[in-house]
C-alpha cells in the first residue's frame, strides 16, 4: 500500500480490476517504487498465477511541468503515444484496462528487469543488449518518419524555449540552489552559451524522441540469449534531433561507458540509418552538443528532486553527469562559446 505522505485512494483501481476481471477481486495491491516523476505505480495480483501493474497519475489532465503543452481534452498521452509505438512494430505494455478520469491505468506486467537492473546479474550481456537497443530505436526512427498530423508527438518539440528552459533548469539548481553564485561575467558566459546551445540544437531537423530512452525505461523480457527490449516511460515523446535518445541511451546518468563503446554504437546507429561517412561525423558533432545540453538539464533535475520531492537518492549522480557534459565540451573545442562553457565548468568544479 502507498508509503508517501499522500495516500492514493484505490476504490477506483478495484472498480477497474474487478471490470477486467469480470467481477473478482485483486488478491493483492502493493506500491512499486517509483523514480522521479509524481507517478505511483501498484503490482495487482490477479489470481495466483497473473498479476498486472497500475499506473496512478495525480495530475491527470493537468499540463506537465516540463513539457509545457495544455493536454486537457486529448486521450492520456500514455495511450495516444503507446498505440503510435505499437502500430509502428515497437514493442509497449499491453493496456488490459482504464480508468483515466480518475487517474488510473492497468498494463501488464513485465517483471522487475528494467535494462539496468538486468546488466547487474549479466553484465557480459551489455553489448549486445545496448546494440539491440540502437538497432530498435533505429528501426523506429525509420518507421515514425511520416507521423499522423494530429498525433500528440506532433504537438510539442524541443524549440529554443525548452531547450533553454532546461539548461537554465542547471543553473537555478544545480548551482543557485546549492549555493553556487555566478559572478556577473560568469553569467554572462553561461547565458551566451545556453542561448547558442539552444539555438543551435532547435535548428536541426526534428523527428520523433521518446525523451527519456535510458537503461530505466526498458524492460528486458525473455531468456538469455533471446532477450528483447520492451519500451515503457514514452509518454513525454515529442519531436527533436535524431541523436537526443541515442545520447539519453549512450549517456546515461545511471550508466558508465568508455569511449570505445560509445562510438562503436553511433557507427552502428549510422549503418542502421544508411548514413555516409559525412553524416556518420555530423551525428558525432550533434551526439556531443545534445550531450552537453541533456546533462546540464539531468544534473539540474536531480538537485530539483531533492529539493522540491525530498529524495536524495538522485545527488549521487550530480556530479558524474557534469563530468559527461564536460567531456562533451572538450570534444568540440573549436567553438569558443562552449569553450568558455567548458572552462566555467571546470572553475566550478
Amino acid at each position: 500500500m502507498p508509503s508517501s505522505a499522500e495516500t492514493v485512494q484505490l476504490g477506483p483501481l478495484l472498480d477497474l480490476v474487478e471490470q477486467v476481471t469480470g467481477g473478482v477481486a485483486p488478491l493483492s495491491v502493493v506500491e512499486m517504487p517509483g523514480g522521479a516523476s509524481t507517478r505511483r505505480f501498484f503490482r495487482v495480483k490477479l489470481d495466483p498465477q497473473r498479476s498486472s501493474v497500475a499506473m496512478f497519475v495525480p495530475e491527470a489532465g493537468k499540463p506537465d511541468e516540463i513539457v509545457k503543452v495544455d493536454e486537457r481534452g486529448r486521450r492520456w498521452p500514455f495511450l495516444e503515444v503507446r498505440e503510435l509505438l505499437e502500430a509502428n512494430g515497437v514493442a509497449v505494455p499491453k493496456v488490459l484496462g482504464d480508468a483515466c478520469h480518475q487517474g488510473f491505468l492497468l498494463v501488464e506486467d513485465l517483471g522487475d528487469d528494467t535494462l539496468a537492473r538486468y546488466l547487474d546479474g549479466a553484465p557480459d550481456r551489455r553489448e549486445r543488449l545496448y546494440q539491440l537497443a540502437v538497432l530498435d530505436l533505429s528501426r523506429a526512427q525509420d518507421a515514425l518518419s511520416t507521423l499522423p498530423a494530429d498525433s500528440i508527438v506532433t504537438q510539442r518539440a524541443f524549440d529554443y524555449d525548452l531547450l533553454r528552459w532546461e539548461i537554465d533548469h542547471f543553473r537555478e539548481w544545480a548551482l543557485e540552489a546549492r549555493s553556487v553564485a555566478l559572478s556577473t561575467s560568469e553569467r554572462a558566459v553561461f547565458d551566451r552559451a545556453a542561448a547558442h546551445i539552444a539555438r543551435t540544437i532547435a535548428s536541426w531537423p526534428r523527428g520523433f524522441v521518446h525523451r527519456d530512452y535510458q537503461s530505466r525505461n526498458l524492460m528486458v523480457r525473455g531468456g538469455r540469449g533471446d532477450e528483447r527490449l520492451v519500451w515503457i516511460d514514452f509518454q513525454d515523446a515529442l519531436l527533436g534531433p535524431r541523436v537526443y535518445d541515442l545520447v539519453a541511451l549512450l549517456n546515461d546518468s545511471y550508466q558508465t561507458f568508455d569511449d570505445a563503446f560509445v562510438t562503436a554504437r553511433l557507427d552502428e546507429y549510422a549503418t542502421h540509418r544508411g548514413l555516409d561517412a559525412n553524416e556518420r561525423a555530423a551525428v558525432g558533432r550533434e551526439f556531443d552538443l545534445v550531450t552537453v545540453q541533456r546533462k546540464l538539464k539531468d544534473a539540474g533535475r536531480f538537485v530539483f528532486i531533492e529539493h522540491k520531492k525530498g529524495d536524495s537518492s538522485y545527488l549521487k549522480f550530480v556530479a558524474p553527469t557534469i563530468d559527461k557534459a564536460r567531456r562533451a565540451l572538450a570534444r568540440l573545442p573549436d567553438d569558443p562559446i562552449l569553450r568558455d562553457l567548458g572552462a566555467l565548468l571546470d572553475r566550478l568544479k
